[in-house]
């Protein structure tokens, strides 16, 4: 960590940070950048949730940032954030009955208890996996469980006197996983039936066709949301399509794809009973 953002005088200062220049071990391999805000925003921020709470009496707001994906969180009428550290490397979070659910990029689930005064922590499964290729979601099963879900994506080999536009990622696999709490197992499934699933730079959600009857069953809707390349390539074409998780095919969400390259589209199911 090179350091923080400060507020100064109703100034906000540079901020010096060390981007994607990890080593096989998470050790910085380059020497930290002076950013502007404009610039920042493109390296600090990775993945934001707002969950709402009944009990806890409004809305809660969950940040993956770095340095390292970290997390951090606020409560309705919180003046800052508060830092859930000692752990790094998350891809997604979940909000379930009073606990944040979090995933790192090794399958390792973590519950966050956020309604004391205390955070409280347990571990829910350990390391899963060694290899760090999938974005790896977390999502409420159909029949109230959780499932961890890994998108593999394959980017295409640049070629430097074709242009920047020719480098592109596209989604090749996926593959769903319910969590087996009591054992600390994965269990791979091969059908979500009548539920779907929408994957991308959002909260993870799982539908049932019988209320949005417009989706396909057991498909994944996706889009792109590979961190490195939607802040290096903001102009190129997106990872954006249909997965068929019966025959493990993919094909195009709307043809010809619309150029939605910047800011990367996200998936919503906006409840006007919570606005």
């Amino acid at each position: 960590m090179a350091g923080w953002l400060l507020l100064m005088r109703g100034a906000l200062c540079e901020y010096q940070y060390s981007r994607h220049t990890y080593g096989p071990y998470g050790l910085s391999t380059g020497r930290p950048s002076a950013l502007a805000l404009g610039q920042l925003r493109s390296y600090l921020y990775v993945k934001a949730f707002v969950f709402y709470d009944a009990s806890a009496g409004g809305h809660i707001v969950v940040l993956i940032h770095n340095p390292f994906g970290q997390l951090s969180f606020a409560r309705l009428g919180d003046d800052k954030w508060t830092w859930l550290p000692q752990h790094s490397f998350f891809h997604d979070c979940i909000y379930k009955d009073g606990l944040l659910y979090a995933v790192t990029s090794q399958g390792k689930i973590l519950a966050f208890n956020l309604r004391g005064p205390v955070v409280t922590t347990e571990l829910i499964m350990d390391i899963a996996k060694d290899i760090l290729y999938e974005n790896i979601y977390i999502v409420q099963a159909p029949c109230g469980g959780l499932l961890q879900v890994w998108r593999t994506q394959e980017a295409s080999q640049y070629v430097e006197d074709a242009g920047p536009a020719t480098h592109l990622t596209n989604t090749r696999d996926i593959k769903i996983f319910k969590v087996e709490t009591t054992s600390e197992k994965l269990v791979g499934i091969d059908s979500l039936d009548d539920h779907v699933l929408l994957l991308g730079h959002n909260q993870t959600l799982c539908l049932s066709v019988e209320e949005y009857p417009h989706l396909k069953a057991n498909h994944a809707y996706f889009t792109d949301d590979c961190k490195l390349y939607l802040f290096g390539w903001k102009n190129n074409r997106r990872d954006i399509g249909i997965y068929d998780l019966a025959n493990n095919t993919c094909e195009e969400l709307v043809s010809p794809q619309p150029w939605s390259n910047w800011p990367n589209p996200i998936w919503i199911t906006p409840s006007l009973t919570k606005l």
